[in-house]
């Protein structure tokens, strides 16, 4: 392990989060893993442990490549606000002014016998804060969810065109502003990038995002050349659960799914981290200007409840907000993990994590294919950084 001097961390604790994790591999629980943190603009570590496919003994390597399912949802969110930055829409547009199927959406919140036209639409600023009443059908099984389910809705097989229909012909589940739900909202702000741009969502992903900051390794299907890269989970779950099926990233679906499509390496999404860490901008490319991003990693739920009942709860713990696209630390106290005050981070339900701090000036990423485990290496992770830093 290299640790770079004078970047403000503890070189004893960096040895220390080594040492946890490749405990963690040694006892069999996690399959592998790679770590990148920055600092000040300056890498301070890039590691990999473990074995990127313990199938076969494939060692992991500091660029394997790793399904990051919801870490998708900040780029998509991204993409947005740079149509908000070009004039292409407003946050405060309904839905279905870009999604003509939502223009006449019902909600069935269980409050009445049958659906009812919502006391306002949903906005696009509802879909990027996940308050556009929507939800997962991975979080329960009511019966909203339970529809969700039956419309193959996570099956990567409807276009994202189709996905809108399919979503927009199921009642909301909650009245839009109403509640923080975590939801499938981000997979269909994929749908509204593609009718009001008209290019098919990696095209523009490609076009304004990854390859302006040059994230070559980031897309939505791993071309032959470069599967032998491929991160793969234990084929059975080391805590004796059932372990859940990854996608596919290997071959081409309708669907690339805005809210959890992506694979993506750790030197990749350390460039996107940069960027917002710089405002935007990175090495002269400029993708969104300082005002949105000072935007996105500010809360935006003030007093609007948050739903932290069911599968999901430990998405936003108390202590925490939500912006657009990211969840955000809203306080030094009352959250059970170690932060800063303004810090704002996501994760993927394959065990990706991330978190930035501009306070601090530093960023960190986790990458793992261990879902099962997800919750334990989120808040592992992040005291394991926290308590490195030296100032």
């Amino acid at each position: 392990m290299v640790v770079v001097p004078d970047t403000g961390f503890d070189a004893p604790a960096l040895h220390t989060l080594s040492r946890v994790l490749q405990a963690e591999v040694d006892k069999g629980r996690l399959p592998g893993a790679v770590a990148y943190i920055a600092r000040g603009g300056r890498t301070v570590l890039h590691q990999a442990w473990g074995q990127q496919d313990p199938a076969t003994g494939t060692p992991m390597a500091a660029d394997s490549i790793f399904r990051i399912y919801s870490m998708t949802k900040p780029l998509v969110s991204v993409a947005i606000m740079q149509l908000l930055e070009r004039g292409q829409l407003l946050l405060s547009d309904p839905v279905g002014q870009h999604l003509s199927e939502f223009a006449a959406v019902q909600v069935d919140d269980g409050h009445t016998t049958a659906p009812r036209t919502p006391a306002r639409p949903p906005t696009v600023h509802d879909l990027l804060r996940h308050t556009a009443g929507l939800t997962y059908e991975i979080l329960g099984d009511d019966a909203i969810q339970q529809r969700y389910a039956q419309a193959g809705l996570g099956t990567r097989m409807l276009s994202n065109a189709g996905f809108s229909h399919a979503l927009a012909a199921i009642p909301l589940r909650y009245e839009p502003g109403s509640i923080w739900q975590y939801s499938r909202a981000t997979d269909l702000l994929g749908a509204l990038l593609e009718r009001v741009t008209g290019q098919p969502l990696g095209d523009y992903l490609q076009a304004h995002i990854l390859g302006p900051l040059g994230m070559a390794d980031t897309a939505f299907v791993v071309p032959p050349e470069k599967q032998h890269r491929m991160a793969e989970p234990f084929a059975h779950d080391p805590d004796g659960g059932q372990q859940m099926p990854l996608m596919d990233l290997r071959k081409t679906t309708p669907m690339q799914a805005g809210g959890a499509g992506l694979g993506s390496t750790a030197a990749d999404y350390a460039r996107f981290l940069q960027c917002l860490l710089n405002g935007g901008t990175l090495d002269g490319a400029r993708i969104l200007s300082p005002a949105s991003v000072r935007l996105i990693t500010a809360d935006h739920l003030g007093d609007t409840p948050i739903n932290r009942t069911g599968r999901g709860a430990d998405l936003l713990p108390p202590g925490h907000g939500f912006g657009l696209g990211f969840a955000v630390r809203l306080q030094a106290g009352v959250g059970s993990q170690l932060g800063s005050q303004g810090m704002y981070y996501w994760s993927g339900i394959s065990g990706t994590v991330f978190f930035v701090d501009p306070a601090k000036d530093f960023f960190a990423i986790l990458l793992t294919q261990a879902p099962n485990q997800r919750s334990w290496y989120r808040p592992l992770f992040r005291n394991l950084v926290y308590a490195a830093l030296a100032d």
